[in-house]
């Protein structure tokens, strides 16, 4: 009996790369790899799960997984992106914001409500800056152009006042100044074209991300690999056999950004960078941590914001969003 074919949709990652090439098989498993941006896999993907592994929203599969009705995929806790995002709010310098306090009582932009990235501005904005959601006048629009919707049914607190726009953009609103700031992973284009006026909230995001880690221990994790429940369910033993295999390939990255013999990093000081960074997120650990408990500072008060913001439809519990048969170690 030959191996199982599964189709792989996953964003061009240094540390899922041995998957793509084979240098890396998952047991059992033959891959047939799909490399495309991650909008285009996340939104096919939810729309239509066409394929068989993929690359996913954190934030819109834990909320498919609060419904009542099953949620069409299986996570696997592999995380391919995790950013921090006080890099992601823009604001208008005609609107005379200097902090984040000041977004209490402005008209705030966002691609869509249950973005991963705006969950995680929105906790730090209320959890961490003392900023009430129900202060700021919600817009939701298309980052660079006009049409973008939401994803999912929202189920919003009460005082939330969301509006949406969808003949206009965000980038457009925030170089007219028709709104004040705006949240959104990718940078909008009027602050890429050097608008007049168009800046991050925080020029020194670095700074502020580094220290927001130490008081909170939350390392954003944005996107999670699902499995489509129709293959996981006629394959339960696929989930263990991929898990093994994306931590394969991870850990074999790992030497090569420590070398010093050659540049695998196309920038100087690269290997002195990568541990100097890693030592201060996760000293004497794995720098990018897999599974369950290495993760629970950061994905135990994500889940909480997900209700609170009315993302997810109910309070989750983080065991719940992983099979059985991840919620394991196997120790020898």
């Amino acid at each position: 009996m030959g191996n199982l074919r599964l189709t792989l949709a996953v964003s061009d990652y240094a540390h899922t790369r041995d998957l793509v090439t084979g240098r890396v098989k998952p047991e059992g498993i033959d891959l047939i790899n799909i490399t495309q941006p991650f909008e285009s896999i996340g939104l096919r993907f939810g729309v239509t799960q066409e394929f068989d592994v993929a690359e996913f929203s954190l934030a819109n599969f834990c909320a498919l997984a609060s419904q009542d009705a099953p949620s069409p995929m299986i996570g696997m806790p592999v995380f391919p992106s995790r950013v921090f995002r006080h890099s992601a709010i823009f604001i208008n310098d005609k609107s005379g914001i200097r902090c984040a306090a000041d977004l209490a009582g402005r008209r705030v932009g966002l691609p869509q409500w249950s973005q991963t990235a705006t969950v995680y501005v929105r906790g730090f904005l209320a959890h961490d800056a003392g900023v009430p959601l129900t202060s700021i006048d919600w817009v939701q629009a298309g980052l660079n152009e006009a049409g973008r919707k939401e994803p999912i049914k929202l189920r919003l607190p009460a005082g939330i006042k969301l509006t949406p726009a969808p003949d206009k953009s965000l980038s457009n609103m925030l170089a007219s100044n028709e709104i004040d700031a705006a949240i959104t992973a990718r940078p909008p284009d009027c602050f890429l074209q050097s608008a007049p006026g168009v800046r991050r909230l925080f020029p020194d995001f670095r700074k502020e991300e580094e220290a927001y880690f130490k008081r909170s221990g939350i390392f954003p994790i944005m996107h999670v690999m699902v499995i489509r429940r129709d293959v996981y369910e006629a394959n339960r033993w696929i989930v263990r056999s991929l898990y093994d295999a994306f931590v394969a390939a991870k850990d074999a990255t790992m030497p090569l950004m420590r070398n010093f013999q050659a540049s695998f990093l196309p920038t100087a000081w690269g290997p002195e960078h990568f541990d100097s960074v890693n030592g201060m997120l996760f000293p004497g650990g794995d720098p990018w941590p897999y599974g369950i408990e290495p993760n629970r500072p950061t994905l135990d008060p994500f889940l909480t914001w997900l209700h609170e913001q009315g993302v997810a439809a109910r309070s989750l519990k983080l065991e719940e969003l992983f099979p059985p048969e991840i919620r394991f170690e196997v120790r020898v």
